[in-house]
């Protein structure tokens, strides 16, 4: 990037909030991929009117524009992959704007952490499910942006399902909202629908509202035995329509029940194949013993060894920790994990695993999953023994490949949660006809023409 341009961007946010020292282009040049791109530089806008005067002048003079909220992103969305200007949001637009009370919405910056929101709102006794993995750090931007999900789909949904309007600037300069505070807007196009999951590639979001619902008053932690994972798989999609509605439903596979035991030290019974674990909610405690019988009762129809309910949060941690280091304790299986977030019908969740599990035999590889079968969202790890292994790692890309076109054979999508990015890019064709993937270029296009903003992600 030419000094003048530096010059002009310094005059718009102050030299304070722009660094092109070799320090802040190598922090902002990763995400969790760990793949490295650097920027050219790194700005730091104090409010719209900010991003608005740099993407007037960066549309101008054609240089690229990628916007960042925490970098947690496990795709590559966030990475500046074809240099220019990081956008960064954390450090000025991280507000919590407004919480009203009387409409159950919350007025949000882009770049306030998600648990943050959290906690607010559950003080004054509201709510707000969508839960990632990354919520102590992920903000509101990056999750709306990539549409993130959590643990608590099942029963509540993920973050496009409490969207209700938001404020973003076009490449052009020129500053938009998208939807209003009231439940019910069906005039015109739902272009906040469009900006969501759309990776910063169509706009710059500046301001998110967001629905709010009133806080469950009781919470129970329930885990489920099984002799092995087609069996507890039979049980996710069979217990919801029996009428369960468990907020989370989470799953582990004998793999990762392995690595647990022999990484962490868990204890876990010997004979469990399989593992289900969660939590029921409501307003009412009938409404908490109503559905742990519903899940017990179809549980065990469904082969379970055994069905535990925590007596308190202590119990409840214990029962979780599990589930929430099941990532880590896989390593034992290779040095290179290749982890993807596919996702496919419930009732197709024994036929996947079982099909993914083919997969890894085929090519040699230990292939452990767990994650949401609550909303049939697997994490899917490939794990490849040698990573300098060049044929090795040729393979496990295979077996990736192969596993996205089994799970959309089967109606299934290449990611549940984590987004397309650079990550995913290649594999888009799987999934989408080529009118699809040219009626998605058009979009982009009307947008943003001169192609500044984030460009080349999700293949675009």
């Amino acid at each position: 990037m030419e000094n003048k341009h530096l010059e002009v961007l310094k005059n718009i946010v102050g030299e304070e909030n722009i660094k092109s020292d070799k320090a802040h282009m190598i922090a902002y040049s990763y995400d969790a991929t760990r793949s490295r791109f650097e920027p050219d530089a790194v700005v730091f806008p104090k409010d719209k009117h900010d991003i608005s005067a740099i993407l007037k002048y960066c549309n101008e003079n054609k240089i690229i524009v990628v916007p960042r909220g925490a970098g947690s992103g496990f795709t590559g969305g966030a990475l500046p992959a074809s240099g220019g200007i990081v956008l960064s949001l954390e450090r000025h637009m991280n507000k919590l704007l407004e919480i009203d009370m009387q409409n159950m919405v919350a007025v949000v910056q882009p770049g306030l952490v998600n648990m943050d929101l959290q906690k607010a709102v559950e003080a004054v006794g509201l709510f707000y499910p969508p839960d990632p993995a990354s919520e102590e750090y992920s903000t509101l931007g990056g999750n709306v942006s990539e549409n993130a999900g959590g643990m608590r789909a099942a029963k509540y949904g993920i973050t496009k399902d409490y969207v209700m309007a938001l404020e973003a600037v076009l490449p052009n300069g020129e500053i938009i909202k998208a939807g209003k505070k009231t439940i019910k807007d069906v005039a015109g196009y739902n272009i906040a629908g469009i900006l969501i999951a759309s990776e910063g590639t169509l706009a710059v979001i500046t301001e998110i509202t967001l629905k709010l619902i009133p806080k469950p008053k009781y919470k129970k932690t329930y885990m489920g035995i099984f002799p092995d994972v087609t069996s507890a798989m039979n049980a996710v999609f069979k217990s919801l329509a029996s009428g369960a509605s468990p907020v989370a439903m989470e799953f582990l596979d004998s793999l990762v029940i392995q690595a647990l035991k022999e990484k962490l030290k868990v204890e876990l019974p010997e004979f469990a194949g399989g593992i289900l674990v969660g939590d029921v909610d409501g307003s009412l405690p009938d409404e908490i013993t109503y559905q742990l019988d519903v899940l017990e009762k179809s549980f065990k129809e469904n082969g379970a060894s055994n069905f535990i309910i925590a007596a308190d949060d202590t119990e409840a941690k214990k029962l979780w920790f599990a589930r929430r280091n099941a990532s880590p304790a896989v390593t034992i299986f290779g040095t290179k994990k290749l982890n993807e977030d596919i996702s496919v019908p419930r009732s197709k969740l024994p036929e996947a695993l079982e099909a993914i599990y083919a997969i890894g035999d085929k090519y040699g590889f230990k292939v452990p999953c767990f994650g949401h079968a609550g909303d049939g969202n697997i994490h899917v790890n490939v794990m490849v023994k040698d990573k300098n292994n060049e044929k090795e790692m040729e393979d496990g890309h295979k077996a990736i490949e192969e596993i996205f076109q089994l799970v959309v054979d089967m109606g299934g999508t290449l990611s549940g949660e984590h987004g397309i990015g650079t990550s995913k890019a290649p594999f888009m064709h799987i999934a989408f006809s080529d009118a699809e993937m040219e009626l998605f270029r058009s979009i982009k296009k009307a947008f943003d023409p001169n192609n500044i903003l984030n460009p080349f992600k999700m293949a675009l």
